[in-house]
């Protein structure tokens, strides 16, 4: 998939998990994404845990996949908490999960602990033959933790690297992308970019910078842009 100048409309959907994370969407709003999903032949629906069940529902048979949260938004859920929700979530029928990290432990210094957290909910998803991405929140950790980060994802065998929850102060920078592809990226990671992404100009911008997937909950303008 790209996002170059003659990229179709179904190739940037195909790069995007369309997102409906905010605490107060409800039913018509979750339902309406994936019908929108269904449309656009997006990548995922990407939702919190409760929404997992009914989202599988909405989304059989098509070609879209079911994305749930896990230890959102801040990450400072125990780790055996994180590791159950994305078991829980597996078992109604996401195909991915991405699980924030333990913030605190990565500016503390517990490497160890970040690891361990890591590898809780990549175990997880291994048994359940769902997808791993760690979100880093690139917004509050400096460049430094941003790399070890990046290797601590590469060690526990995440799938994919992600910026952003798009709750903290800031989302997805192209500085950021770039640097999670040369940390986490060469090492055949994916980078997902999420947080703030709300235009084609956005997206071609974060592709352009290594991302490989895209996080955005303006979704269906992005490829109308793409379709002229």
């Amino acid at each position: 998939m790209n996002a170059s100048p003659t990229a179709t409309p179904r190739e940037i959907a195909a790069l995007i998990d369309h997102a409906v994370l905010r605490p107060d969407a409800a039913r018509p709003e979750v339902e309406q994404a994936c019908r929108e999903a269904r449309a656009w032949h997006f990548h995922s629906v990407c939702v919190n845990p409760v929404w997992v069940s009914p989202v599988h529902e909405w989304l059989a048979g098509s070609d879209v996949i079911v994305c749930a949260v896990a230890g959102f938004p801040f990450g400072a859920q125990l780790t055996d908490t994180k590791a159950m929700e994305a078991r829980a979530a597996i078992l109604e029928g996401a195909g991915e999960i991405d699980m924030v990290i333990n913030l605190g432990a990565l500016k503390s210094g517990d490497h160890a602990r970040v690891l361990e957290d890591i590898r809780g909910v990549v175990q997880a998803c291994r048994d359940g033959h769902a997808r791993c991405k760690v979100i880093l929140e690139t917004c509050w950790l400096t460049e430094q933790e941003k790399v070890r980060a990046c290797e601590l994802a590469v060690e526990a065998q995440a799938d994919f690297v992600k910026t952003s929850t798009g709750f903290g102060k800031a989302g997805a920078t192209v500085e950021d992308v770039a640097l999670l592809a040369r940390t986490a990226g060469k090492h055949g990671l994916g980078v997902k970019a999420s947080g703030g992404i709300r235009s084609l100009a956005d997206l071609k911008k974060m592709v352009a910078a290594g991302a490989t997937r895209i996080g955005t909950s303006s979704s269906v303008k992005i490829v109308k842009e793409a379709g002229g």
